[in-house]
């Protein structure tokens, strides 16, 4: 069973939009789609906050709802914290929202201006500050390779807690560089097992409530938040630093003799490891979805 709608926020290159076959609406102000997209979608060359502002914003999704939200759009916690404002008003009690990027292995990669090759900047803040004025909803860190998600579930369109406390949190949202990110985050004591995540039986419940359109019942989707703590504690990493696309390329040095099987160069295995990780990160959303 598959969401009804679904709604993105950052496309880049569209290749979590290949996982969609439901209406879907995807924004970026600088989108560049080179996958094929087999689904009917809106997509929208403007920031989140332009388009969360205009009147009817979701009415490409069945009944003006978000089913399924998916947040990867800037890399700060601000942004990042008022994405998620603007879908769970547009969201129902049975809705699913992740978030990308919140488990930073490191302060450098948990930087607010990008100098290392994997970047989550510092969206992990809004994590704790979800966790910390919402208790009513189940913020579960899931263990994903590289940086982490973050699988919210129990939105409630009525609650305005988090917008009334936005102007308050500016300061810690904007804290310079380095960041202070906390052990808990840092290891993912937190954090649940992925593979537990998507075996559990909250999925098969939330979609017979959402189906019956059942009113709100917390007992559907609290048993998800046992899960956290059974992912693996994980080491701190040195990041690795990333050049810069404004820095000149070093000098190319002679090719070597042809050898029996030739190894590829540093940037194409980069390459390669991206688009591995992004791989995963697409399975797991897919994985998801079908369960909804």
């Amino acid at each position: 069973m598959r969401p009804r709608g679904y709604l993105e926020v950052g496309v880049n290159d569209g290749r979590s939009l290949t996982l969609s076959r439901v209406p879907t609406i995807a924004i970026d102000p600088e989108f560049c789609i080179t996958s094929e997209v087999s689904c009917d979608v809106r997509l929208v060359k403007a920031t989140s906050d332009d388009f969360f502002a205009r009147p009817g914003c979701v009415d490409h999704l069945p009944g003006g709802v978000i089913d399924f939200g998916f947040i990867d759009g800037m890399h700060l916690s601000e942004f990042a914290y008022r994405d998620f404002m603007n879908v769970e008003r547009l969201s129902t009690w049975t809705s699913v929202i992740v978030f990308d990027d919140m488990l930073p292995r490191s302060a450098p990669e948990a930087a607010r201006d990008r100098y290392t090759k994997f970047w989550a900047g510092d969206v992990y803040k809004a994590s704790l500050a979800l966790q910390r004025l919402r208790p009513d909803l189940v913020c579960i860190p899931v263990d994903t390779s590289p940086t982490g998600m973050l699988l919210v579930l129990g939105a409630n369109a009525a609650d305005t807690t988090l917008r009334s406390a936005y102007d308050g949190l500016l300061a810690e949202f904007t804290a310079p560089d380095p960041q202070a990110v906390p052990t808990e985050v840092l290891q993912r004591t937190s954090s649940a097992d992925p593979e537990k995540v998507v075996a559990s039986p909250v999925w098969a419940d939330l979609v017979a409530a959402r189906e019956a359109g059942a009113p709100r019942d917390p007992a559907v989707y609290e048993p998800m938040r046992s899960l956290r703590g059974t992912g693996p504690v994980v080491p701190v990493v040195a990041p690795e630093p990333v050049r810069l696309r404004d820095h000149k390329p070093p000098a190319r040095v002679p090719a070597r003799p042809p050898a029996s099987r030739k190894r590829a160069s540093p940037r194409a295995e980069a390459v390669g490891r991206r688009s591995a990780l992004r791989r995963r990160t697409r399975k797991l959303l897919r994985r998801i979805a079908d369960r909804l």
